[in-house]
């Protein structure tokens, strides 16, 4: 798995945890439902982590709790 996906899988489970829907993500993390719904888009090349961090941010996590899970700890190497 890339990083991205695993970005992508990681807010999907917070975000299914907590019951949070893209709009009220969006809302909480002062960003549009459109780039939240960009985050999910697999065509999409690359998230930054000032997005991330204001995902974090909404959501009421560290950056260091967002990253500290088991999905990123196998993560394939990124050659492109």
């Amino acid at each position: 798995m890339c990083i991205k996906e695993a970005v992508i899988n990681r807010i999907h489970e917070i975000c299914s945890g907590r019951g949070l829907a893209v709009n009220k993500l969006a809302n909480l993390s002062g960003i549009t439902p459109s780039t939240v719904y960009s985050v999910f888009d697999i065509d999409r090349k690359d998230i930054g982590i000032v997005l991330i961090k204001k995902i974090c941010d909404g959501l009421e996590i560290s950056l260091q709790d967002f990253f500290t899970a088991e999905i990123f700890e196998a993560l394939d190497q990124e050659l492109i």
